[in-house]
């Protein structure tokens, strides 16, 4: 469920009682503001990923012909019971708790998506940064089926986040030149994820595509 500030009591609470309302309240905005304990690894400067954007090739976008998710095996076994997708809960979340299956029982996730934190596993997707679909339309079309695994588990670069359900569902496939995180001050770092993704995974881009990268990066301090 989301985390929300505590709603009003009846007139007939007291001045103490509601001190200690107020206080709750403050607190859990508070936590609310707080982003995760981690992030996705491997997320560059500015600078090298200007380097990667500019030595991106730029191609028409292929097509989704003969795509299927399950063309991209994804959530495999990482370590112990924990699949790719319980690995990412733990690395973003706060105070995560998990049980002998390895799934998250609580725990507290920010989405640096929208801003949003939950405090339900439920309410969180892990999002490929660069989706499979646009993958396949960007060259992974002619992958082997294992290497298309890899990428879609790929834990050592920033391929995998953890944001809201509903946030990453609205993506869906789309690159930035039509979708950006709506909470703006991440849009830097979502370029530089989605650079490096493509540049270390071979992928191209299409022009739209490189012009709204290059105008994220441009927000970039660093």
């Amino acid at each position: 469920m989301r985390v929300t500030p505590v709603s009003a009591r009846s007139p007939r609470i007291t001045r103490y009682a509601a001190t200690v309302v107020l206080a709750a309240v403050a607190a859990l905005v508070g936590v609310s503001a707080q982003p995760a304990s981690a992030t996705p690894p491997g997320i560059p400067s500015k600078a090298t990923a200007q380097s990667q954007l500019n030595a991106l090739t730029v191609a028409t976008q292929g097509s989704t012909s003969g795509y299927s998710r399950d063309l991209f095996p994804h959530w495999i076994t990482i370590s112990g019971s924990c699949n790719t997708r319980e690995q990412v809960l733990k690395r973003d979340g706060t105070s995560v708790v998990v049980d002998s299956a390895c799934a998250a029982t609580s725990g507290r996730w920010y989405s640096p998506y929208d801003g949003a934190t939950w405090t339900a596993a439920s309410d969180v997707d892990i999002d490929h940064v660069v989706p499979l679909a646009e993958a396949w339309r960007s060259g992974a079309n002619s992958w082997t089926t294992s290497r298309r695994q890899s990428f879609a588990n790929d834990l050592t670069r920033p391929q995998l986040i953890a944001v809201t359900d509903n946030v990453n569902q609205s993506k869906g496939d789309q690159d930035p030149s039509t979708w950006q995180p709506s909470l703006s001050s991440y849009r830097c770092t979502y370029s530089k994820m989605w650079i490096t993704v493509k540049y270390n995974w071979g992928l191209t881009l299409q022009s739209s595509e490189k012009s709204a990268l290059q105008s994220m990066l441009n927000t970039c301090s660093s």
